[in-house]
């Protein structure tokens, strides 16, 4: 199930400053972790749904380049944003 327009707007405005701001890479990293979030709840129901698992591995894997990169290049935007979202403890 993708992300409804509003809760994209949402989220984009939380995290990467306005809605239309979509190319900012907090808020790329905080649409994959809403998404993850969403599969994962999806997964916890159907264990044998290999191919969403796959595509929620591959979903992890762009999330972590995207850290990656920010941590490489703001490193206090970096750790402002994954105090935020609660991810990396």
């Amino acid at each position: 199930m993708p992300l409804t327009k509003e809760k994209k707007a949402t989220v984009l405005t939380a995290y990467a400053g306005s809605a239309t701001n979509t190319g900012s890479t907090e808020g790329q990293i905080a649409l994959l972790t809403e998404r993850i979030s969403q599969i994962s709840t999806h997964l916890q129901q159907n264990k044998k749904d290999f191919s969403t698992h796959r595509g929620l591995m591959k979903l992890v894997g762009e999330r972590k380049s995207l850290l990656n990169y920010l941590q490489k290049n703001n490193l206090t935007g970096y750790r402002q944003l994954i105090e935020k979202l609660g991810i990396r403890k």
